[in-house]
């Protein structure tokens, strides 16, 4: 417990007191309440642990399938409408955000195996996130918010996006799985392209009369701005 309330401190920007974990953070409640639950789920007593799992529910606002699998260190940030299912496997030092879900996908026809997923030690999936089905988030990797996440995230990666892709990859830690400002520089720079390119398919076609850049012409500007910064 003492080392759950330090990782709290630790990594949340709020700087809380010991005081303040304990009695007001809803996160560490969940956790705890899920301890409890799951040596009762192994124990024999699904329909006692399921009572209690779905007491912390009424209590905390975040729903953790008592047969879950949470390692060390994981802190809920605010935690409100998080939903992690039976299957899900949470390695050490993660963190989620409110209204997170860890959902499963079923296959048809099956009733047992894995279907929830798998979030790698020191993850952080952000605000929103839908992480569902069996897949991996690597070790460090970062989901942005509001992402639904189908396929395996890599080590390091960042993803966004729904479906969600991956757009870069650091070890920074930040806050709701954001990319870094360099990673949506990358992003914008591609979008913006894309338009310039309709733009310019369009004028080709006569469907618009007002010249458009194209992917080129866009490209060669990016390459031009970042020797700029690099300057």
């Amino acid at each position: 417990m003492f080392d759950l309330i330090k990782s709290i401190q630790e990594r949340d920007p709020a700087k809380p007191t010991f005081a303040e974990v304990f009695f007001a953070y809803n996160g560490f409640h969940a956790v705890m309440w899920h301890r409890m639950n799951n040596r009762l789920w192994h124990l024999g007593l699904k329909g006692l642990a399921r009572f209690f799992a779905n007491v912390s529910r009424i209590f905390t606002g975040i729903e953790i399938h008592p047969e879950a699998n949470i390692g060390k260190n994981f802190f809920i940030d605010h935690g409100t409408g998080v939903v992690i299912g039976q299957t899900a496997v949470i390695e050490d030092n993660v963190t989620i955000y409110h209204g997170v879900t860890l959902g499963g996908v079923g296959k048809v026809g099956a009733v047992n195996g894995k279907r929830h997923p798998t979030l790698k030690e020191g993850a952080i999936v952000g605000s929103g996130a839908q992480v569902l089905g069996d897949i991996t988030i690597g070790v460090h990797a970062k989901i942005g918010s509001n992402s639904v996440v189908t396929s395996d995230i890599p080590d390091g990666a960042t993803a966004i996006g729904i479906p969600a892709r991956v757009i870069g990859g650091d070890d920074k830690a930040r806050a709701y799985g954001m990319p870094s400002r360099e990673e949506m520089q990358d992003v914008t720079f591609t979008i913006d392209c894309i338009i310039r390119e309709m733009g310019k398919i369009k004028r080709e076609l006569n469907l618009e009369e007002e010249s458009s850049e194209g992917m080129e012409d866009c490209l060669s500007k990016k390459h031009v701005n970042q020797v700029d910064a690099a300057e």
